[in-house]
């Protein structure tokens, strides 16, 4: 099990100092599970690379083990000695400590300073997911290679390894980099050679202090590394959630982050623009259809003009934090009395959407699959026929202004789609033709000459 870190600069020697681990020694540290060294295979004051190796002891690591057999083969005969796992992980912590911390009593000044820094990880199981290691590290800003051979040149036919061998560089500090292979060289191999127990949620929001909230593989990355634990990866998701108080998308990793960072997140805007496009409507009921946990419903709560307000959403769990969220147990009871709560599909005809002013749906049809958009656009604008229907979605032309998100790549995992403007202003010309709407196409966001807002937005209005 082999880890590699090279530094490419001027008096790169200084890596020792960053890693308390002298150039010119071949350490050794004795671990719960085998043993571990640290060594120099490069050392110039052009390139330094360090070295972390892992000789784990199948035998020892089955002994005493919860659950195993006498006589069962595969407590003895595994990857695990071979393959980078939480092994890893933990000799980063217990080895390079200090470094991951970014602390240096004698070159604080390196610490805190971004390095030309490369690291290789060898034999990490990807389960032959091609795109899994750009998808992990390509949003951090890495670039990404990776090498993968076949499992025998003598059967070919057995296919390729599962194994991948992972290059890793970019300008970073130290610190960071340590971290985010803590994190992540876990998800992996999605195992866990401790226990893992609810400590696990806090060691996460450490480590992804920074960067793990903004991440467009968030949730993938949570429950692989809490050892697809469900419960756990709910807490540390909502904790997640709100540090970031965002949607899982890349909305705040533009370049110019410093000065995004004075304004209103895109979300905040998005739910301002369409909390006054239904004020303008001069709607007194709306549907918050895809509600999620209820953001935009809770905005227009507190607007006398509305007074019955219902928000539904496919997921129950989105809808039980909804509640919490909207503090619904000790509402007061006017409020009560505006709000519903249901659950429901917006691909199903559903007698429970009709007969409202307005309809909002924010966010939410990029979810949906391109085959299943007919069903949908039936159950808003030919059944259910608001007077009203409110429409945002991701404008995929501004995603060349997102510098961690690869060309021809969506926002965010889960979206089925995301449509340019020409493609957005089509289907809402097909919508109004074939269910007697008129539309007007709003931009939301801060707008880019060339490549227009982030997020386009469609007030449908029904004609009489």
């Amino acid at each position: 099990m082999l880890l590699t870190i090279s530094y490419e600069g001027k008096q790169t020697q200084d890596l020792g100092y960053l890693l308390y681990k002298h150039p010119d020694k071949i350490q050794s540290f004795v671990l719960s599970y085998g043993k571990a060294w640290v060594c120099y295979p490069e050392v110039s004051d052009e390139k330094t690379t360090v070295a972390l190796l892992l000789d784990l002891n199948p035998i020892e690591l089955a002994r005493g083990k919860l659950g195993s057999k006498d006589g069962g083969l595969f407590d003895y005969v595994n990857d695990r000695p071979y393959v980078a796992s939480s092994f890893m992980s933990t000799a980063i912590s217990r080895i390079f400590g200090t470094a991951m911390s970014g602390r240096c009593d004698t070159k604080q000044a390196l610490a805190d300073s971004k390095l030309k820094l490369t690291a290789c990880v060898y034999l990490l199981h990807d389960n032959n997911n091609e795109n899994l290691a750009k998808e992990i590290f390509e949003p951090l800003g890495y670039a990404v290679k990776t090498e993968r051979m076949i499992l025998d040149e003598r059967f070919p036919e057995w296919g390729n390894s599962p194994y991948i061998n992972l290059e890793i560089s970019r300008l970073v500090k130290l610190s960071d980099l340590l971290k985010h292979l803590y994190v992540l060289i876990p998800v992996f191999d999605k195992q866990k050679h401790y226990y893992v127990s609810e400590d696990e949620i806090h060691k996460l929001l450490s480590h992804g202090e920074g960067w793990l909230a903004e991440h467009p593989a968030r949730d993938k990355i949570v429950y692989r590394y809490l050892h697809q634990r469900k419960s756990y990866a709910y807490k540390a998701i909502d904790k997640l959630s709100e540090l970031d108080n965002m949607q899982p998308e890349l909305e705040k990793m533009q370049i110019n982050s410093e000065e995004s960072a004075k304004k209103k997140s895109l979300n905040q805007q998005r739910l301002e623009a369409v909390r006054q496009a239904v004020l303008d409507s001069k709607a007194s009921s709306v549907i918050d259809l895809g509600c999620g946990e209820c953001k935009l419903t809770s905005l227009l709560l507190n607007e006398p003009q509305i007074r019955k307000i219902t928000a539904c959403d496919v997921s129950v769990r989105a809808l039980e934090k909804a509640v919490q969220k909207l503090h619904y147990d000790t509402m007061p009871e006017y409020r009560k009395n505006k709000l519903n709560l249901i659950q429901g599909s917006l691909i199903y005809q559903d007698k429970r959407f009709s007969g409202y002013d307005c309809a909002c749906i924010v966010e939410v049809i990029e979810h949906i699959e391109l085959s299943r958009l007919p069903a949908f656009e039936r159950v808003v604008f030919e059944f259910a026929q608001p007077k009203i229907v409110i429409i945002t979605t991701p404008n995929r032309d501004y995603n060349a202004n997102y510098e961690f998100l690869p060309q021809d790549e969506l926002r965010h995992d889960d979206h089925r789609f995301e449509w340019t403007r020409a493609e957005f202003q089509a289907w809402t010309k097909h919508i109004c033709e074939n269910f007697n709407y008129v539309c007007e196409i709003q931009g939301i966001g801060e707008s880019d000459e060339n490549l227009g807002t982030p997020t386009q937005m469609g007030v449908f209005q029904k004609c009489e």
